[in-house]
């Protein structure tokens, strides 16, 4: 309580009311403040929506462009490793397979499959609209969680430069006004001195 009685009643928004002590860097300084803080709101709001809303448009897209495709194994994969080697029977490797495009061109790629797959063996691959093997496009819940990690960013890094601003210029202001401290005690201080003797 002590602490409270020497620092004061804390008064809201003092730097915008009437007082004979504040200064003109004091109101400067409020206003610059309340700018940087809305600066930071909007640009962060605005970046992250508008790069959630990107990200999510071209993955929709993906989505509706991409289509899968029965291919079939061209040639043998190469059978599991041992289990002495520590891996399991359920591994995977790449294989050549060959699938048909819907305009009916044939088309041969690397796809990843069962090991041990033989030739012939039907893979479900993803295609592009020209039939060239693409990855798999992302789920709606994956395209969700990818926009609003990609917009949470954004909005951070867009909010981030006007708070930085914000810091910088109130610093400058903080130090403009020690010097305008110094200046006037350097002016008042010895008429107190020769007051107090």
């Amino acid at each position: 309580m002590p602490l409270q009685a020497f620092r004061g009643p804390r008064v809201w928004l003092w730097r915008w009311r009437r007082n004979p002590l504040k200064r003109r860097a004091d109101t400067v300084e409020a206003w610059v403040m309340l700018g940087a803080c809305l600066g930071t709101v909007l640009a962060g709001v605005v970046a992250g929506c508008a790069a959630a809303g990107t990200v999510g448009h071209a993955l929709a897209r993906e989505r509706a462009e991409r289509r899968p495709a029965v291919a079939r194994v061209t040639g043998q994969v190469p059978g599991p490793r041992s289990s002495a080697s520590g891996t399991s029977a359920g591994d995977r490797g790449w294989a050549t397979v060959r699938w048909t495009a819907p305009d009916g061109s044939t088309h041969t790629g690397q796809a990843w499959v069962a090991a041990g797959a033989p030739a012939g063996t039907p893979v479900t691959v993803w295609t592009d609209p020209q039939g060239r093997l693409v990855t798999r496009p992302a789920s709606p819940a994956q395209a969700r969680l990818g926009a609003g990690l990609v917009g949470g960013l954004a909005g951070v890094a867009a909010g981030g430069v006007p708070c930085l601003m914000g810091l910088a210029l109130h610093g400058r202001l903080e130090r403009y006004r020690m010097r305008q401290w110094d200046a006037e005690w350097a002016r008042l201080g010895p008429q107190w001195r020769r007051t107090a003797g």
